[in-house]
């Protein structure tokens, strides 16, 4: 009787896991079966939903139930706490695999060229998201003292950045976010954020529920200046063809004519303002310069030589994720990602590196909404079955499973199971049970590997 085809993923975040259901919905599930190990390196499952949406975006996270579901068929086992490549090698997944898909999406903060970026004051964006998400690999602490801060960039984590920089600490506290981080935000003093695009309205990526999200806070006054509405022929084609842009620009346009409140923190959403240097005295940011840009007919923009310096003491840049390069594996440093065809990792010679293949970020950037990856994965697996139907897959030399176990236990690896995931999940309930919240989340390693049973 044939064996089941083994698949190794590697990233258990949406994008791996919508890879394992594409799988167990495949023809061949039923014949010969799948057989499917997902590694990842938190000790936690669900990669960016965990400790990449903002605390305060329950309505996102509810995109885990559909993921547990997946996890839970018998079919697929967790390895958590597992790094690649300093436990397990490409060349170890190989000897116990047919197939290895690499699902390792984006965490780092992506450069951005400009004077003064390394000033103390200055931070990336995902930086200050690993923090208030409760990553165990970030300090505990953050420093919040800036009263005027500058983020930079028009996409929902510029948003997220800014929205949870201006909502007082106590408004947060209903959600997830660990005590340290509620007890950083407690010290914030910020009371000015202003967020500033190169482009107008129309080019802006915000979600338009995202967006009109900002608008819900009692203690967050949104401004926009009527002078920042404008669109020439380029934007007007792209408010005609892209029902969100145009939403997006609809709810800009009406809180641009609406009379200023009094919340007590105001949010500035700031268009047309292409920052060129972040000011400093002493090594730390002072302040943050921009020049006007003007729309250019076609949707791009161009700069006017006017400037100005804006009075703020940090500022964040958002600016889009990067992946980590993946040893053994070919890499595009202009994009981030690993070249593949249809999911194929492709050789600099052109050839497909046989039997490896990519999905999400890692394979097309850090573009788009979760369920957008879906769409990889199906893309992905497809070419992965038509290799494994065509006999183009290797053959490993250790394909069963308790060579995994025999492998990690050998190597002193301590890993977390998906049945530990259920462990920390009640832990984690158990924490904010007394406080009627839903969960606390545990944020260090060592508590999240003990209450997992590892």
């Amino acid at each position: 009787m044939p064996r089941p085809l083994r698949v190794a993923i590697v990233g258990a975040g949406p994008a791996g896991i919508y890879a394992a259901d594409a799988l167990l919905k495949s023809d061949v599930a039923a014949e010969p079966g799948v057989s499917i190990d997902l590694f990842e390196r938190m000790p936690a499952p669900f990669g960016l939903i965990r400790y990449g949406v903002a605390p305060d975006h329950p309505r996102i996270k509810g995109i885990i139930t559909a993921l547990h579901q997946v996890l839970d068929k018998p079919q697929i086992r967790l390895f958590g706490n597992v790094d690649y490549p300093t436990d397990i090698s490409l060349d170890d997944l190989r000897s116990f695999y047919d197939a290895v898909i690499f699902s390792t999406g984006a965490t780092a903060d992506r450069a951005l060229p400009i004077p003064g970026i390394d000033l103390d004051g200055s931070y990336g964006a995902a930086d200050f998201v690993s923090w208030y998400d409760g990553h165990p690999d970030v300090p505990r602490t953050w420093p919040l003292e800036a009263e005027k801060v500058a983020v930079l960039g028009v996409g929902n984590v510029a948003l997220d950045v800014a929205r949870v920089l201006a909502k007082t600490a106590d408004e947060l506290l209903p959600t997830e976010i660990p005590p340290n981080v509620h007890d950083g935000l407690r010290a914030n003093r910020a009371k000015e954020i202003h967020v500033f695009g190169r482009r107008g309205p129309a080019q802006a990526k915000f979600s338009p529920m995202e967006l009109r999200e900002l608008d819900h806070s009692p203690t967050i006054e949104v401004i926009v200046d009527p002078e920042d509405i404008d669109y020439d022929e380029g934007s007007i084609e792209t408010r005609r063809g892209n029902k969100q842009a145009d939403m997006v620009a609809k709810t800009l346009e009406n809180w641009a004519i609406r009379d200023v409140g009094d919340r007590p923190h105001k949010l500035f959403l700031h268009f047309f303002e292409s920052p060129t240097e972040i000011l400093g005295e002493d090594g730390k940011v002072v302040g943050l310069r921009t020049e006007r840009t003007e729309l250019d007919g076609t949707g791009n923009v161009k700069g006017t030589g006017a400037f100005t310096d804006w009075d703020v003491t940090a500022v964040y840049r958002a600016v889009g994720y990067l992946s980590d390069k993946l040893p053994k594996l070919p890499w595009d440093i202009d994009s981030g990602t690993v070249p593949d065809e249809g999911g194929r990792v492709i050789e600099e010679s052109g050839s497909h590196l046989q039997s490896v293949y990519v999905t999400g970020w890692i394979r097309r950037g850090p573009v788009g909404l979760i369920g957008h990856t879906k769409g990889d994965a199906n893309e992905t697996v497809a070419n992965l079955l038509d290799d494994f139907a065509h006999s183009r897959l290797h053959t490993p030399s250790a394909p069963g499973p308790e060579a995994v176990d025999a492998f990690l236990a050998e190597r002193n690896v301590r890993f977390t199971t998906w049945e530990g995931w259920y462990r920390l999940d009640a832990a984690e309930k158990a924490l904010g049970q007394p406080q009627g919240r839903e969960r606390v989340k545990i944020v260090e390693r060592e508590d999240m590997l003990r209450e997992s049973g590892a």
